[in-house]
């Protein structure tokens, strides 16, 4: 065949293969996307191949083509795949959850601080302030059964933004409180709720991107809990002598606001909506490993913030240190735990499994609290917050972690780490209060409440214990 007819030819190929394509834009263009009942199709002898063999874009229902392109477009908007475990994404999802940990329990592991200046000046007893901080917490963890929830229906965003709003609206007027039931409200429930709508959302959001990293991711993200429990209590020991309470809590604020508003940029759902499905799935306390990992959980934060309240109050009424000593302790209680969050959560990925990990962590942190008793100078004190502080942290940070291995279909670990984080929600209300009440029924002495968060924190152990034999039995497993 001569060269200008071949050349003819390809040139008729080619321009019959764009206005295949042009035509089939122009279809999808009117109706918006691949049907597989669309409408006859009147071939050109163009489209029908020679041979008597049929063309992929044959009339009928949709054609072969369509059906697969269909089909494949389909499959993409339900599945995502498995977690990338790693890349920029999720990286960056990594830092936001940490940016978002450092607003929310951060600013709770400071309560300290608060409690100490609130004490001394408001004439309450520790036993009633401590409601103050224990109702912030409850709030955190109950209100995740609803937001959990909501973020596996599709609505993270909107949920997220009215957590920071009520969240940041309640530290300002916190600057404003000077009574005990105006800091009830807007310290206690106001930023309780908003940080409930954002920490239970952000955190299994943070799950569906990592499989076998997971739980060096949520470690790092944990982490945050050390930097805001060490950023904010600097703030307040700095600024309260020279700008007073009022100003000094704005700043706090304004730190948060700034902080906030990085994380609602940048934080972004991987799993498309799961529009069904209950807000709590009773049927997951069947299952014999999850409902003993609940009972577990509860227990060790029954008394696992006896601590981090009341070290300060400690130090001053037993030991006789200042104010400005007292604070230090608990920056050094909260500082440590960027170690003890990482630490573990790097065993947990390389070598153990996290819940293998949390178990010995567990234990040893409710025998710490039994050793505290023992504590009679300031440098065994400094070193009762080192100790306690990376095994206390270890447990934060594992607590998710475990959860999530816990499920088997992400799209439910909104709503199923939600359930747990209610069942937790009750032991932190009740367990800072009732530690101040047996101070108290002791005449000041620790005692009582030190035994007390010990012994729960040891039941919490052998639950996890128990937790482990359920899921794998006795043998070797990396779980």
């Amino acid at each position: 065949m001569p060269k200008d007819a071949v050349d003819s030819t390809a040139a008729d190929s080619e321009k019959d293969v764009h206005d295949g394509e042009r035509e089939s834009s122009s279809k999808s263009d009117g109706e918006g996307q691949c049907s597989i009942d669309s409408p006859e199709i009147d071939p050109s002898p163009k489209d029908t191949p020679a041979m008597g063999v049929k063309s992929i874009d044959e009339p009928g229902p949709g054609g072969v083509l369509a059906k697969v392109l269909s089909r494949t477009t389909s499959r993409i908007s339900i599945d995502p795949g498995p977690p990338p475990d790693g890349g920029l994404a999720a990286w960056t999802q990594v830092l936001m959850v940490h940016l978002i940990v450092f607003n929310t329990w951060g600013y709770i592991n400071s309560f300290g601080v608060f409690q100490t200046y609130y004490v001394a000046t408001l004439g309450h007893p520790p036993s009633d302030i401590s409601w103050v901080g224990s109702v912030q917490i409850f709030l955190l963890f109950f209100v995740g059964t609803f937001s959990g929830r909501a973020t596996d229906y599709g609505l993270f965003r909107i949920t997220f933004l009215i957590g920071s709003i009520l969240q940041l609206i309640g530290v300002f007027m916190t600057s404003l409180s000077t009574k005990y039931w105006q800091l009830f409200l807007a310290q206690g429930i106001c930023t309780g709720l908003g940080n409930g709508l954002i920490f239970c959302p952000a955190l299994s959001l943070l799950s569906t991107y990592f499989s076998r990293k997971r739980s060096l991711a949520i470690g790092i993200a944990a982490a945050g809990t050390a930097t805001g429990g060490v950023v904010f209590p600097v703030i307040v020991r700095q600024l309260l002598p020279k700008l007073g309470f009022p100003w000094t809590v704005r700043v706090v604020g304004f730190v948060m606001l700034a902080v906030q508003a990085v994380t609602l940029t940048f934080t972004k759902p991987r799993l498309p909506p799961r529009k069904t499905g209950p807000i709590v799935e009773w049927g997951a306390f069947k299952e014999l490993p999850y409902a003993l990992f609940a009972i577990a959980m509860f227990l060790n934060f029954w008394g696992l913030y006896f601590a981090f309240y009341y070290i300060g109050s400690f130090g001053r009424d037993i030991l006789g240190i200042s104010q400005a000593e007292a604070i230090s302790d608990l920056l050094i209680l909260n500082g440590v735990g960027l170690f003890g969050r990482l630490i573990p959560a790097h065993l947990a990925d390389r070598y153990f499994g996290p819940l293998n990990t949390i178990i010995p962590f567990s234990f040893i942190s409710g025998l710490l609290l039994y050793c505290w008793s023992a504590v009679r100078s300031k440098g065994g004190l400094v070193g009762f917050a080192v100790i306690y502080g990376l095994f206390a942290s270890g447990i934060q940070s594992l607590f998710p972690a475990t959860l999530a291995g816990l499920t088997s279909d992400l799209k439910k670990a909104g709503v199923r780490m939600g359930m747990v984080f209610s069942v937790v929600s009750f032991a932190c209300l009740t367990g800072p209060p009732l530690a101040g009440a047996l101070i108290q029924r002791r005449d000041g002495s620790y005692l009582y409440a030190q035994m007390f968060a010990g012994s729960v924190m040891i039941g919490g152990c052998m639950t996890l214990m128990a937790c482990r034999v359920s899921k794998n039995g006795w043998k070797r497993a990396r779980v």
